[in-house]
């Protein structure tokens, strides 16, 4: 295997600068430098699964602070289709965002939401969750799919293995998400779009150094975590986290994927992790919930009726500043989507507001106080 230094490719497009790092626990403040402007790090990434970001509008995100939105290359591959998309000017012009992009490869959605896929070597074949075609994803399907859709920031395809598996299962799957990670930077042409590797090996230890060391060649410009926060308890997500820290590149963003909860982001941060993302934000925020400096709001249920108070009184988001849970109440029990048109932006919000104070923290030197404030005002044990 080649060394690290022998794949590096430094162009304009993008680079990363490590401004500081927690001396006690790791957390990492930077700048990724990238085509469609700075990203500041640690950060949260609202997911655009369908090229939008569920209920809330690209200004609004903006004005929110979003520095960076995720999409999804199975959906996109799916509907409107991917060519469309390049036809169209790719995707920033696509859906009207000027800032960075990220898609994933779409081999999570490949095992998770196709009703039957046939595994092998070459690729995953697998019938559409939309109308039961059948399609085939292989390394460079994903990498030409993820070039039409000219997104910043692309994956490589991986085979992301479930909790539960055996250790043989997930070995496995390492196996093959190294081999198809070669051959994803076989085609990989684009220097404006950079590819991350992605670290597999479910719960063992053994299996993520071994696929950490398959990865590092190919580490140009960051590296992902996946196959974690897929039904595992947060614990042994955090105890592979805490192996994975001294071992990772620091030279590079490392990205922690699926993961969202304003807990698991301060987790996460503790351990060195720089970018997240998750649907969580806007999931909860259609079924009536808030994330708040105090904890969970759940506006729909009885206590709110007559409270008159903004969801959160650390917050001064649009929702925060202009309406009430007894409102917000009414519009999520009657159907409104406004409802949840207003919580998914306080959702993101407080998200960007936690990130924000966490990298100064971080900078100012004071995370563990930032961290334990943020415990106390949850009431709930770290």
């Amino acid at each position: 295997m080649a060394a690290r230094g022998e794949y590096i490719l430094n162009n304009e497009f993008f680079s990363f600068e490590l401004q500081k790092v927690d001396p006690e626990t790791g957390a990492r403040a930077g700048v990724f430098h990238t085509p469609h402007g700075d990203i500041l790090t640690p950060v949260y990434m609202p997911v655009g699964t369908q090229a939008t970001v569920k209920g809330v509008l690209p200004d609004t995100l903006e004005e929110i602070g979003s520095q960076i939105i995720l999409s999804n290359t199975y959906h996109l591959y799916m509907r409107p289709g991917d060519e469309l998309i390049a036809r169209a000017g790719g995707l920033h012009k696509f859906m009207n965002w000027h800032r960075p992009i990220l898609t994933d490869s779409g081999g999570f959605q490949v095992f998770s939401l196709a009703s039957l896929n046939n595994i092998t070597d070459e690729g995953v074949r697998f019938s559409s969750h939309v109308d039961g075609s059948y399609h085939m994803f292989t390394p460079e399907k994903a990498m030409a799919i993820q070039h039409n859709l000219g997104s910043d920031i692309i994956m490589a395809f991986d085979e992301c293995s479930e909790y539960g598996y055996t250790h043989e299962q997930a070995e496995l799957a390492m196996e093959r998400t190294a081999k198809w990670l070669e051959r994803c930077y076989r085609v990989h042409d684009r220097p404006q779009q950079a590819l991350f590797p992605i670290v597999q090996g479910n719960l063992f230890c053994d299996l993520r150094a071994e696929s950490l060391k398959r990865c590092l060649p190919f580490v140009r410009h960051g590296i992902a975590i996946g196959g974690l926060s897929v039904g595992e308890p947060k614990p042994l997500m955090y105890e592979v986290l805490d192996f994975l820290k001294d071992r990772l590149p620091a030279d590079v963003p490392r990205y922690l994927m699926g993961v969202g909860s304003p807990d698991c982001l301060i987790e996460g941060t503790l351990r060195g992790v720089d970018m997240f993302d998750c649907v969580l934000a806007t999931r909860v925020a259609r079924n009536g919930t808030a994330l708040t400096s105090r904890g969970k709001v759940v506006v729909r249920n009885a206590k709110y009726k007559e409270d008159f108070t903004p969801l959160d009184p650390e917050c001064d988001c649009y929702c925060c500043r202009n309406f009430t849970k007894a409102y917000l109440r009414h519009l999520v029990n009657v159907g409104e989507m406004a409802g949840a048109m207003l919580l998914s932006l306080h959702n993101i919000a407080y998200l960007h507001r936690l990130m924000r104070g966490l990298r100064e923290s971080i900078l100012g030197g004071y995370v563990r106080d930032y961290v334990r404030a943020f415990y106390e005002k949850q009431q709930i044990s770290p």
